[in-house]
């Protein structure tokens, strides 16, 4: 009884998680590009990406979503730097984000595709 209880709980998680996953990563997106210069809301728009992200490794492996959790274990792994130093990313890093970001967005896409039948 436990058990099916438990399984109840994380199907709703998993449902919750994927029916915003699509979202979420693209929103990082859009707020990863409105932080990547050198304007006083730069640091603040990373901040909001870096924490999308974060939210999305918190939650992506537990829901079912391996590679989504990898490679936004990435993508956070790379805005570390410019959110412990409160600024915005170099270029090279900025350039280095996207790709993980684009990365993200792809792998999403894909295990929604597997899990559910259907795209972000």
């Amino acid at each position: 009884m436990y058990q099916d209880r438990f399984e109840a709980r994380l199907a709703k998680v998993r449902h919750r998680f994927a029916g915003s996953l699509a979202s979420k990563v693209d929103d990082t997106i859009a707020a990863f590009s409105n932080g990547a210069d050198e304007t006083p809301e730069a640091a603040a728009s990373v901040d909001q990406a870096y924490r999308r992200i974060h939210s999305i490794c918190g939650i992506a492996l537990t829901a079912g979503f391996p590679a989504t959790a990898k490679v936004a274990g990435d993508a956070e792994a790379l805005l570390l730097p410019p959110i412990r130093s409160g600024r915005s990313p170099s270029r090279q890093e900025g350039a280095l984000v996207r790709q993980a970001l684009q990365a993200l967005r792809k792998a999403a896409e894909a295990e929604l595709q597997i899990m559910y039948g259907r795209g972000g």
